[in-house]
């Protein structure tokens, strides 16, 4: 069976090289070998992440490192600002939500983000509240978040900014440091060009203020005793070793091409991407798009859903439906990570043929 093309939002492609390194026989943990592995992948880590501050790293999926997130930084009836611009957005409110949190939602409609100064307005009217909780880049409306504007109006207070970058990372804009972020989090198979298993969660010394006075129940998860065990270049339970392995090449690779080249890059497929949209009559669908993927409107009478299985059936390629209420009515084209110009080119080619034969069939 010929390799599938994935144009998809996560799992993104994997570098031969990094694949590689998955294959190879396992190694124990608790050694010298695993420590220096350990330590190898946190500078290139706080690398990507544009940071000083400690990248831990979690055996789980993006939305594990969230939940990781609001379990160290909310206790029960802490008021929380969430920037609501899309699926994600609406998934740090439900965990939130879980965790006891007085959430204080600020939705957008979908395609357009939050501005700093409706943001600067809430803050205002909630001056008790302990973190604002945000999205890099929202996949499922593909628009991206002005995080730099927010980082500056949250640092003048005593709340933090919490930024879910499990999508934008490695392809999107992002200085941690510089844009006063206080915790970013991020997943291993997106823009870093791994398999999916991983989650990480960077933490700056003003954070990590709330990890110490958070009374949520947490085990797992518990940051504390994550960060006792990371300066023996270990973690406390059982990591995923050859994730870990593997992520590390993909990392390495990105610091020798280097992070401000690779947004370049990354910005130039989705102008291609879009320039060749319009090409085919298609309306792009966010007025805040982002970098890392487009989203296409299905012209009128067509389903998106039906379009992108006819691609995956036909031409083995695999491009993204819509979410919750965009289900059927985009499409939506991934350019992140290790994702060719070629490859982008055979699934717009392949859309523009499905598009015409659906026409016609209706």
């Amino acid at each position: 069976m010929n390799q599938q093309i994935l144009l998809t939002p996560g799992p993104t492609p994997i570098p031969p090289e990094t694949l590689k390194m998955e294959s190879l026989p396992i190694i124990h943990h608790r050694t010298r070998e695993f420590a220096e592995l350990f330590r190898e992948s946190q500078e290139n880590l706080q690398y990507v992440f544009q940071t000083k501050a400690k990248v831990f790293v979690l055996a789980s999926s993006g939305t594990g490192a969230m939940e990781c997130a609001v379990a160290n930084l909310i206790s029960p009836k802490d008021k929380a600002i969430v920037a609501a611009c899309g699926a994600f957005g609406e998934r740090w409110v439900k965990i939130l939500t879980a965790f006891g949190a007085n959430v204080v939602a600020i939705r957008s409609e979908w395609g357009s983000a939050v501005k700093p100064s409706e943001l600067e307005k809430v803050l205002n009217e909630n001056p008790d509240t302990k973190a604002v909780f945000s999205t890099h880049t929202d996949t499922s409306t593909a628009i991206a978040c002005d995080i730099k504007g927010y980082g500056a109006l949250v640092s003048k207070t005593n709340a933090i900014l919490v930024v879910d970058a499990i999508s934008g990372l490695g392809g999107q804009e992002l200085y941690m440091d510089n844009w006063n972020l206080d915790v970013v989090i991020s997943a291993s198979q997106k823009g870093l060009m791994a398999a999916p298993g991983l989650g990480f969660i960077a933490v700056n010394p003003k954070a990590w203020k709330l990890v110490l006075d958070s009374k949520s129940p947490r085990f797992y998860w518990d940051l504390r005793t994550v960060e006792k065990a990371f300066h023996d270049g270990q973690t406390p339970f059982t990591p995923a070793i050859s994730l870990l392995r593997s992520i590390n090449v993909s990392l390495k690779a990105i610091r020798k091409k280097g992070i401000q080249t690779i947004w370049e890059e990354t910005k130039e497929l989705a102008n291609f991407t879009k320039e060749y949209g319009k090409s085919l009559s298609l309306k792009i669908f966010p007025k805040d798009p982002c970098e890392v993927l487009t989203s296409f409107i299905v012209p009128e009478g067509l389903d998106g859903e039906k379009i992108v299985q006819t691609i995956v059936d036909k031409y083995n390629i695999s491009l993204a439906g819509g979410q919750e209420k965009l289900k059927g009515k985009v499409v939506r084209v991934a350019h992140m990570g290790f994702i060719q110009k070629a490859d982008i080119e055979k699934g717009m080619k392949a859309l523009a043929e499905t598009l015409a034969a659906s026409a016609v069939a209706k």
